[in-house]
Parts: C-alpha cells; structure tokens; sequence
C-alpha cells in the first residue's frame, strides 16, 4: 500500500515539471511578442514610404491606348 503515495507523489512532481515547462513557454511567448512589436515599429516609417513610392509610380504610369497599334491579319 505505498505505492499509493508515491504514485500521486510522482504525478504532482510531473504536474510541477510541466507547469514549469509552461511558464517558460509563457514568458518566451511574451518575449516573442515585444519583438515582433519592436520590428513592428522600426519597419513602419519604411513601409509606408515604399507604400507612397508604390502609389507614385502607379500614378504616374499611362494607360496605353491600343487603338493606335499594329495590327496582324
């Protein structure tokens, strides 16, 4: 009959080692998460300036008018 004990001492040190686990994960995760804020951030002022640049040169191209073309026969 003691093995009883031991089983259930044996499952809650299991419990504790997988909390553990799952507190580094958490904290990882939440170190993961300010990054990518962070590159977030530093990315934004370049993105929309390529996002303008984009824009500028759609604009700025002319529709061709293929009315005036060559055509084949």
């Amino acid at each position: 009959m003691t093995w009883v004990p031991v089983a259930v001492g044996l499952g809650f040190a299991g419990l504790a080692v997988l909390a553990a686990c799952a507190f580094k994960v958490y904290l990882g995760v939440r170190r993961f998460g300010r990054e990518l804020d962070r590159a977030r951030r530093r990315l934004e002022p370049k993105q929309s300036a390529l996002r303008d640049e984009l824009e500028i040169i759609h604009e700025a191209r002319t529709p061709q008018d293929r009315g005036d073309g060559v055509r084949s026969s």
